[in-house]
């Protein structure tokens, strides 16, 4: 169960996270799966345990989170950024028009995304798990109104992605969908592994944006 969760995690990572790492954390989340599980809850066991494993790894992925505080305040400069300029222009502004709106050189946009996309791991699953994967675990607990509300927010991230330009759109369903890796990816779409990285950034951006809205 944990080496099945951890390969299926892996293929969305960086090579620089080791599998065994992986194991290793989702094995601590075993071992709390087994000694907080309530039958009485509802939830069969293997679900809850799967909910647990990969949360663990998702914890030890942020925990790894090296991100200095003045490229998070640039990343939260380009989600406002991109949120003003749909706004104002009615669709996702090129990436061209989000540099000049923040007063940056186009090579210096694109670093900025290559950092906050190193940065923070998975913020797609951080998109879909609102509060962290640890809420999953009281997921039987909620009531049928929380758990619509899920379902809308999902139907929003769906729309959302949607939305987004069409390469943006394709490499979202290459990594999330197909798993396949960042050098895969480029090779799709022609790009380096550098600008897959760029413009999966931006593409959380424009997510971010939306759902913010």
């Amino acid at each position: 169960m944990v080496r099945r969760q951890a390969l299926a995690l892996q293929v969305r990572l960086p090579s620089s996270i080791e599998l065994d790492d992986l194991i290793q954390a989702g094995t601590v989340g075993l071992l709390e799966a087994m000694g907080r599980f309530n039958s009485g809850q509802g939830a069969s066991f293997a679900t809850f345990a799967n909910q647990r494993i990969r949360g663990a790894m998702l914890d030890e992925l942020r925990s790894r989170d090296w991100l200095p505080r003045s490229v998070r305040r640039s990343a939260r400069a380009v989600d406002e950024t991109v949120r003003r300029l749909e706004q104002q222009l009615g669709r996702s502004p090129e990436e061209t028009e989000i540099a000049a709106a923040l007063d940056m050189p186009l090579p210096e946009y694109r670093r900025l995304l290559n950092d906050t996309n190193s940065g923070q791991l998975l913020p797609f699953e951080e998109l879909m798990a609102e509060g962290g994967e640890s809420r999953l675990e009281n997921r039987t607990l909620e009531s049928p109104f929380s758990r619509l509300m899920d379902q809308e927010k999902r139907q929003q991230l769906i729309q959302a992605i949607e939305a987004l330009p069409e390469r943006e759109k394709l490499l979202m369903a290459l990594y999330y969908q197909e798993e396949l890796n960042l050098k895969e990816i480029g090779a799709v779409l022609g790009v380096s592994e550098s600008r897959v990285c760029q413009l999966h950034s931006q593409a959380v951006s424009r997510l971010r944006a939306k759902l913010h809205d």
